[in-house]
């Protein structure tokens, strides 16, 4: 038996809205639109915020940010997803190690018709070579190394890569009609107190205040008693997720 877990399966709720490009109808009836990725680890969040908000938290209105060396993040309702940052493939959105996230078509344009760049070129361009690392001259993809890097572009990288994160987290709150909790995971997600803070520190106008300690300890609830929306620290379980989908699928058919 071969089962296959897809990581877009948790965006199907999306309003129709927020899946479509704006393009002639044909293109998104041949299947150009908004996906969304990461939707195991969004699954395995909204799967576990009852036990780390309370029942009735949970189903309020929640950002994730799923912030690795892949990076996403999705506005979540219900439990269910509403609005996410990655579009019709794993490169839109917001910056990650090697990739740009969000990049006007007509870039991709401009290098062909003035760089004459190929096909494989620009691929490697959006895939390999951009995002932190291209940001920071090549330096690094990691932030590890990027945010203990004095060198100008390192820090350009690591202030492009919390702008960039702080922005979206504003749209999806606009998709929303509000946020109530905000919530990091994945591997810079859960790991790096100085992103989490630098990010938190741009929302300050929507009433966010972290717990200085808690966020250096990782703890769960990294947010003080007076802030105005909780904020969190929950660890993904992508592997987990699968698992679980897996065996719900084979209890529903035994045979096979």
């Amino acid at each position: 038996v071969q089962i296959a877990c897809f990581d877009t399966a948790f965006h199907i709720p999306q309003d129709p809205l927020a899946t479509r490009f704006g393009l002639a109808r044909r293109w998104h009836d041949a299947g150009v639109r908004r996906y969304g990725f990461h939707g195991l680890s969004y699954a395995a969040i909204a799967r576990k915020l009852p036990g780390v908000l309370g029942a009735e938290e949970a189903e309020k209105r929640v950002v994730v940010m799923h912030l690795g060396s892949g990076s996403s993040a999705c506005a979540i309702h219900r439990r269910q997803s509403v609005a996410s940052s990655m579009g019709f493939s794993a490169v839109d959105g917001l910056m990650m190690g090697t990739r740009p996230g969000n990049l006007d078509p007509e870039v991709i344009l401009y290098w062909i018709e003035h760089e004459q760049m190929s096909l494989a070129d620009i691929r490697a361009e959006i895939y390999k070579q951009g995002g932190l690392l291209g940001v920071s001259g090549g330096l690094s993809s990691d932030m590890r190394e990027l945010i203990d890097n004095p060198h100008p572009h390192a820090q350009e990288a690591v202030a492009l890569f919390c702008y960039r994160a702080a922005r979206e987290i504003g749209a999806l709150a606009v998709q929303l009609g509000g946020i109530d909790h905000l919530v990091f995971t994945a591997g810079i997600g859960e790991r790096s107190a100085r992103v989490r803070a630098r990010i938190v520190e741009r929302l300050a106008w929507l009433g966010l205040k972290l717990d200085q300690e808690a966020n250096q300890l990782d703890e769960a609830c990294i947010s003080t008693p007076d802030s105005s929306r909780g904020v969190w620290v929950i660890r993904t379980d992508e592997e987990g997720e699968m698992a679980r989908q897996t065996r719900h699928l084979l209890q529903q058919n035994p045979a096979g």
